[in-house]
This record gives structure tokens, C-alpha cells and sequence, in this order.
């Protein structure tokens, strides 16, 4: 069971990462390409609240397993993700394709909390640290085999990126119907609604801590930073930095090589480097390795959104993961150590609350603010009406690349020669301070913190248990 458990979390994290890693480009780029064409803003409305729900819905799908059954909410999850992937890659409008992606997460939402808890359920206090090792590892091999095929599948059409997803669940289906078994659960004997009721009191009960609410917040700050990995990054390399030169690189054909093949090799990384910076890391505080690796996520945004040249791109994305290997693993160690003794997993069941509310503000910033700064087609737009020239504005019959060869002609520059006169005219390179600086800012404020709120100390739970 713990092999089988692990192989679909495999599958599923190929099924969601590789559509994931592609979504913003699919939300924004031109129409003739397969894809939607939305404004950055809209992108950002849709990954950040779907997003966010995805890590807020378990609060009511764990309860919901817990009552039926995992083995009954697995095979849920998956028919609703066959669903949500098609219904995304398959309506065109808006308002639809919000809703189709609402659905998507809600489908996440059921399968986070089961298979996770399948693999508490089946290991013991000897193997779990080992078990739950293997377990991030599947993540991550997944998180980088899904993004690497993408990659490639959506210059050919996105249709394929979308049967790649569902092909790769539908592979689970096999798994969960055939060798997958109900591992032992006592399911509770209260109602839903009571569950769902006492799942907020919980939540509650730890909110009143304010020392530990000042944390969550900060963490916050750090998710949103983090998460343009997913809601910039592809979108920012695939309009500016010349890919095309790893193509020649490798001696492939020009466009082999795509923005979502280059993000992909965080999850890379994180499988060549993750022991070996745990191995560092531990002899460190949490709360200092959670600190540092937030001010070094800082640097490696640097490096990824300030420059044409893909290979400081791809330096940029190895410090970023570095950073992430150091931060991200300890926020849950973190938050088990400054826990009361006997409100252990109360505190540990608030963990995610940092990282909804991070994806909602990434979603923001990654929508207008990024929009002003470093969208190519409204700096081309600004950069048009500065010359006085007119040009019809994109709409269903004439796209983003129209726009952009009509200007082209205007401009008498090459598609490569007017990318660098908006580069150097507008600077979207800038999109590196707000990036950059949440994460730094993050770091600092848990500098103040530690320094200044729990002087240097983990918070002190010691007579909490009698006082309460």
C-alpha cells in the first residue's frame, strides 16, 4: 500500500504540475495559438482564488473522507480532475473557464487530505520520517516530469497538455481500482456539520495566539513571493528571455526548448539537492533556516527576472530552489515545535492557511502590478501611443500577435529588435523589486520577529497546558 500510495501521488503531481506550471501562459498568450488570451489580471483572478480555495476546500473534503470513506473520495477526486481538466481546456470564455478551474481545485481539495493521510495512516513512528521522505520525493519527481513534458506537448497544440493531465489520472484509476485498499480509519462518530464546526473552533483556538498569528502572516508574504514560480515566471521568460539559445545550445530546432521545460527544473533541483541541504538545514534553527532561505528565494527572483540570457535564468531558478529546499520544509517543523504539547495538531492543521492566503496575493500582484510593469503587450501599447501611432486594440478577430506584426511594421524593427527597445525603454525587468522585495521583506520581518517578539527563542508553551 505505501508503494501504491506514493505512485499515485506520482501520477497525480504530473497530472496537476504539468498543467499548472503551463496555466498562466494557456490563460495569456494569443489566441491563434491555441490558447485564451486573457489580460494578466484575469490570470491572476483565476490562479489565485482557485488557488487559494485548493488549500482552504480540505477543511471540508478531509471531513467528507473521513465519513465515506478514502477509497470512495480517491476515486471521486479522479473522476472530477478528468472533468476539470477537460471543462478547462475545453471552454473559452471567462467566466467558464474561472468556474472550470474552481472545479479543478475542488478536485484537488479531495485528494490532498486522502492520499496524504493514507501514508500517516500506513507508517509508524519508526518510518515515518522516512515514509514522508519518499512521499515529497514522488512530488517532486512528478512536479518535474509533468512541467518537462508540457513543455514540450503545447507548442504541438494544448489539447495535448490537457490529454496528458487526464491520461496520467486516468492511470490512477487503474491503481486506486485494483490494488489501492481502505487503510484502517475510525471514522467519527459525529456528524458533518459537527466536524466541520469543531474544524473552525480548532482553527480559532490558535488564532487567538497572536505570536503565532504574526507568523502566519509573514508566511504569507513568503508564499506570494514563492508562488510566481507558476503565476509569472512562465509568462515573463516566454516574453522576454531568448530561449532559443539553449535550443542551439543543445542543437535543437528553435522553440524546442520553452518556458515551461525551464521552470520545470525547480522540482529538478529540489530531487538532485534536497538531502543534501536537509542535511545542512538541520543543524540549523527552523526558524533561521525558514529565514535564510527566504532572503536566498529573494535573490534566486533576481536572477530570474532581470535578464535576456536563459542560462542566468537557469542559475536563477537553482538558487531560487535552493532557497525553497532550506525555507519550505521547516515552516511544518517550525510550527510542530512552538505548538502547546496537547494542541500539537491544531496548530499543525493551520499550516495551510499562509499558503491560500499567499496564493490569493500572488494572484494579485501577478495581475495588475505585473501587468504595468512587464506585460509586453501593454508596454507595447504604451510604447505605440508614445509615437502616435494608431492601432486597433486586440478583440476576437484580431490577436495579440496581429497587434504585434502590425507594430512591428510601424516600428520597422524585427520581432527580436523591438523586444529589446521595449526592454530598454520600459525596464519589465523591474518586476524583479516587487518579487524580490516581498521575499526579502519577508525575511526581514522574520529577522524582526525572532530578534524582537520571541527573543530568539521558540514560543514558550511550557505551563500553557495548565493554564488553559
Amino acid at each position: 500500500m505505501f508503494w501504491y500510495s506514493n505512485i499515485i501521488e506520482l501520477f497525480e503531481r504530473w497530472a496537476w504540475y504539468g498543467f499548472y506550471m503551463a496555466f498562466a501562459l494557456y490563460l495569456t498568450l494569443s489566441k491563434e495559438s491555441g490558447a485564451l488570451g486573457f489580460s494578466q489580471v484575469e490570470k491572476g483572478a483565476i490562479i489565485g482564488t482557485g488557488s487559494m480555495l485548493l488549500y482552504f476546500l480540505p477543511l471540508l473534503t478531509g471531513a467528507i473522507a473521513d465519513r465515506i470513506g478514502f477509497r470512495k473520495v480517491l476515486l471521486i477526486s479522479f473522476a472530477a480532475y478528468l472533468a476539470g481538466y477537460f471543462m478547462v481546456g475545453y471552454f473559452s470564455s471567462y467566466p467558464m473557464v474561472f468556474a472550470a478551474y474552481i472545479f479543478l481545485a475542488f478536485a484537488g481539495a479531495m485528494f490532498k487530505p486522502v492520499i496524504s493521510g493514507t501514508v500517516a495512516k500506513i507508517t509508524t513512528a519508526e518510518t515515518a520520517s522516512v515514509g514522508f521522505g519518499i512521499f515529497y520525493m514522488m512530488v517532486n519527481v512528478g512536479g518535474f516530469i509533468g512541467p518537462f513534458i508540457a513543455g514540450f506537448l503545447y507548442k504541438a497544440s494544448w489539447n495535448y497538455v490537457f490529454a496528458m493531465s487526464m491520461g496520467a489520472i486516468a492511470i490512477n484509476y487503474i491503481f486506486v481500482l485494483f490494488a489501492y485498499k481502505e487503510p484502517g480509519r475510525q471514522p467519527s462518530e459525529k456528524g458533518f456539520l459537527d466536524n466541520i464546526s469543531i474544524a473552525f473552533k480548532n482553527i480559532w483556538i490558535t488564532l487567538v495566539d497572536w505570536k503565532y498569528v504574526l507568523f502566519l502572516v509573514i508566511m504569507s508574504i513568503y508564499w506570494a513571493a514563492y508562488n510566481q514560480l507558476y503565476y509569472s515566471f512562465p509568462v515573463f521568460i516566454d516574453a522576454w528571455v531568448d530561449l532559443d539559445r539553449l535550443s542551439a545550445f543543445f542543437h535543437l530546432k528553435p522553440g524546442t526548448i520553452t518556458a515551461v521545460t525551464v521552470s520545470s527544473f525547480d522540482s529538478f533541483f529540489i530531487i538532485l539537492f534536497q538531502l543534501y541541504i536537509s542535511y545542512i538545514t538541520m543543524k540549523i534553527k527552523p526558524l533561521t533556516s525558514i529565514m535564510s532561505g527566504t532572503a536566498v528565494i529573494g535573490l534566486g527572483l533576481l536572477l530570474m527576472f532581470t535578464t535576456f540570457n536563459p542560462w542566468i535564468v537557469i542559475f536563477g531558478i537553482l538558487i531560487f530552489g535552493i532557497g525553497e529546499m532550506a525555507s519550505s520544509p521547516k515552516c511544518q517543523e517550525y510550527i510542530g515545535r512552538i505548538a502547546p504539547p496537547d494542541k500539537k495538531a491544531l496548530y499543525m492543521g493551520t499550516y495551510f492557511l499562509p499558503v491560500g492566503f499567499g496564493h490569493l496575493i500572488a494572484g494579485w500582484i501577478s495581475g495588475k502590478p505585473y501587468e504595468v510593469i512587464a506585460d509586453k503587450y501593454f508596454l507595447l501599447q504604451k510604447a505605440v501611443a508614445a509615437k502616435g501611432f494608431n492601432i486597433q486594440p486586440v478583440s476576437d478577430t484580431f490577436t495579440q500577435t496581429q497587434y504585434f506584426e502590425k507594430a512591428q511594421q510601424l516600428f520597422g524593427m524585427n520581432s527580436a529588435t523591438l523586444d529589446h527597445y521595449l526592454w530598454n525603454t520600459y525596464h519589465p525587468s523591474n518586476v524583479w523589486m516587487l518579487y524580490s522585495g516581498m521575499a526579502v521583506g519577508a525575511a526581514v520581518l522574520l529577522f524582526a520577529y525572532d530578534r524582537f517578539i520571541i527573543a530568539g527563542k521558540e514560543l514558550d508553551h511550557s505551563n500553557s497546558v495548565n493554564k488553559k
